[in-house]
């Protein structure tokens, strides 16, 4: 049986303080929290988890969130209630773009999308954005490592998306630039209860993944990167 898309990770210098704050900007709870992690369930999708990590951001993020407005007044709502939260405007070089490009406390980039008809009914996160070099590559590899199914191909990128059809898409999207540090944000799939973790690693390797050592030592999840080198675990069945 395929893994699936479980967590979108996200290394935080203070993980409480950036679940909180992205509970106020979701309008989601806090599921849970332990010493090291906190999260948010997505409704229909993967959990947003925030962990630790001293290391300060230093460059744009390859992975980011895309959340969703239903109309005019409703995207300027948002942004102006995400800047009250403390929320700041970020330049990433988007130039004249419908969209409105923010950054969280600690610089994560994400965008509060114009209406769109084509993701109407996502919930408050219309997308999981990867950047990519090799769009055909990525859609390819992912739809084999989320085991979301593969919506749309565009010029500028392509969608996946949950089998049940609801919740965020998955959008390898064609970006300039090439990973030069650790991502900050990653994926994690998890394999279903029953199956073999290992075996799934082995199937992701053949799909054009490998096995790194990022410093992880003795943990239960196995760390691998994607063929453009884009960090992401593989959990215990679950």
């Amino acid at each position: 049986m395929p893994t699936r898309l479980y967590s979108v990770v996200v290394d935080a210098n203070d993980f409480t303080a950036q679940a909180g704050w992205w509970s106020r900007a979701l309008d989601l709870p806090v599921a849970g929290q332990r010493d090291d992690e906190a999260w948010i369930q997505l409704p229909d999708g993967p959990e947003l988890l925030f962990v630790p990590a001293p290391e300060p951001k230093t460059v744009k993020n390859r992975i980011h969130l895309d959340l969703a407005s239903d109309s005019a007044q409703h995207q300027h709502d948002t942004v102006e209630r995400l800047l009250s939260l403390g929320a700041t405007r970020a330049d990433i070089g988007q130039r004249d773009v419908p969209w409105v490009v923010l950054a969280d406390p600690e610089g994560n980039e994400f965008c509060v999308l114009e209406p769109r008809e084509s993701i109407a009914g996502t919930g408050a996160v219309a997308a999981i954005v990867l950047d990519t070099g090799d769009v055909e590559a990525q859609t390819v590899f992912w739809e084999q490592a989320s085991g979301w199914t593969v919506k749309e191909r565009q010029p500028w990128g392509s969608r996946l998306r949950a089998p049940h059809g609801r919740g965020p898409y998955l959008e390898p999207t064609k970006m300039g630039g090439t990973k030069t540090v650790k991502n900050r944000v990653h994926l994690d799939v998890a394999p279903l209860a029953g199956d073999d973790q290992e075996a799934e690693a082995d199937r992701l390797a053949g799909a054009g993944a490998r096995r790194i050592d990022i410093g992880q030592g003795d943990v239960s999840w196995i760390v691998m990167a994607d063929p453009e080198n884009g960090e992401f675990c593989v959990l215990t069945p679950r």
